[in-house]
């Protein structure tokens, strides 16, 4: 389980809740006492809509607390498009960087990550945060994606980086429409044929929403844990959550079957 740290004012669930140093710090603890394996530190909202943050805004949000929980051991993931966090964040300890433009929207990302010899995730996003819900379009939402992904993946290897690093995830709700995000997850298998571990996060999403009437994030939970185990039965290696203790338990029960 990858917990969420959104460090951010305006993050779609819990934008404002974790911004100082303690709080962010004691919520991330709580996260791996209830079966987090690893905390996903964002510092840059990409919710529908979202504006770009500035890399020294971003910093200024994410590296005390990436620092302080690489100093209490902690796996690290940080969220971020910017390459010069990346490197920062990599030097105070952090070993996954989370990129949802899949290394393309800074042209030094890839080398930054090839440098670090860090672990990487390539995400599947149709536009950019500000205008991918706008009108997203695809013939065939899964296959198209796993070509980008394959792309992606043969890409960042031709130019160094160990394929042995490298995760994937198709990117939920990035560019896609309600029915694009059910027709991934329910042929979410074929992405294991690219070999690499795969991520999904549908954590609060919007498009669970619409299936439950449920307008609240925070009121999401239910169909979030009921999609993380639909993904975790079909062999998703690493689910992106924000209820944690509640997909840890749900993960317990169907380890008994």
């Amino acid at each position: 389980l990858m917990g969420i740290l959104n460090l951010t004012p305006d993050s779609f669930s819990d934008g404002g809740k974790y911004n100082d140093l303690e709080t962010a710090i004691s919520y991330s603890l709580k996260m791996i006492e209830n079966g987090a394996s690893i905390i996903d530190v964002g510092g840059e909202s990409t919710r529908p809509g979202a504006q770009a943050v500035d890399p020294a805004t971003e910093q200024e949000r994410v590296l005390p607390v990436v620092k302080s929980l690489c100093e209490r051991g902690i796996t690290v993931s940080v969220d971020t498009m910017h390459a010069s966090t990346m490197d920062l964040a990599l030097k105070l300890g952090a070993k996954i960087i989370n990129d949802v433009t899949a290394l393309e929207y800074d042209q030094e990302s890839l080398g930054v990550v090839r440098e670090n010899s860090a672990n990487i995730i390539l995400m599947h996003m149709q536009n950019s945060p500000a205008m991918m819900q706008d009108a997203p379009k695809y013939n065939n939402a899964p296959v198209e994606i796993f070509n980008y992904l394959k792309k992606r993946v043969d890409d960042c290897v031709s130019k160094g980086i160990d394929k042995n690093m490298i995760s994937i995830d198709p990117g939920i709700g990035f560019g896609k429409s309600f029915v694009h995000n059910f027709e991934i997850i329910k042929d979410i298998m074929i992405f294991h044929m690219l070999g690499l571990p795969l991520l999904v996060g549908v954590s609060r999403k919007s498009f669970i929403g619409k299936l439950t009437n449920q307008s609240n994030p925070e009121n999401r939970m239910v169909g979030s844990v009921a999609l993380n185990l639909i993904s975790a039965l079909k062999g998703v290696n690493i689910l992106r959550v924000h209820d944690v203790d509640e997909t840890h338990q749900a993960m317990k029960a169907i380890d008994l079957f």
